[in-house]
């Protein structure tokens, strides 16, 4: 069973289409017992750092999620909540990646939204994926480029497009979104 966590981001909804879409079963849960006993967690999400962290940490999530042992994909706010640190509304957040989320400077136009490449592939969730491939992203905030970056994006800066740690996988883009390459993506998750 794959687990997507609940914790009152958006776009949860979307995620579990595409995973369904694939041929997988999955459930949309805050349930701990469920998560730790998922084959796989999706910890996707659309929101603000600091009350995605207040809910996670009221109902105990923080503690749980970053002690999974099996297979776990976090998109977009997922991503940056996996991270040390969120200038948004400066958060503490589960650190997993040795890495600060920042707000992007508005030397374009931010939020990023819209479709772009990403280079540098570097994990097994690209197998079957060219390099500069283009993905959907819609983000103010980014993870700087650290040890664990799997995938590099430039939008005004160079940042994380993509990152993984031990069974902590991470991208900023939304693969749910992403038309084929995106399903693709999921589909290398899923079978891990």
């Amino acid at each position: 069973m794959i687990a997507i966590v609940k914790y009152n981001a958006g776009n949860i909804l979307s995620v579990k289409n595409a995973i369904e879409r694939l041929g997988y079963s999955s459930i949309v849960t805050d349930d701990e017992t469920i998560l730790k006993l998922a084959e796989k967690v999706i910890f996707p999400g659309v929101g603000e750092a600091s009350s995605a962290m207040k809910y996670l940490k009221e109902k105990g999530l923080d503690e749980v999620i970053k002690n999974l042992t099996q297979p776990v994909l976090g998109i977009c706010l997922g991503q940056q909540l996996l991270c040390k640190f969120s200038e948004e509304g400066n958060t503490e957040c589960l650190g997993v990646f040795d890495t600060t989320v920042k707000k992007f400077e508005p030397k374009l136009k931010v939020p990023h939204i819209g479709w772009n490449n990403i280079s540098k592939l570097n994990s097994e969730l690209f197998e079957g994926i060219a390099s500069d491939e283009n993905f959907y992203f819609v983000h103010s905030f980014y993870a700087e480029i650290c040890q664990e970056t799997t995938a590099v994006c430039d939008y005004i800066v160079p940042f994380s497009a993509s990152m993984q740690k031990d069974n902590f996988y991470a991208t900023q883009f939304h693969p749910e979104k992403s038309s084929s390459e995106g399903e693709r993506l999921l589909l290398n998750f899923l079978k891990l």
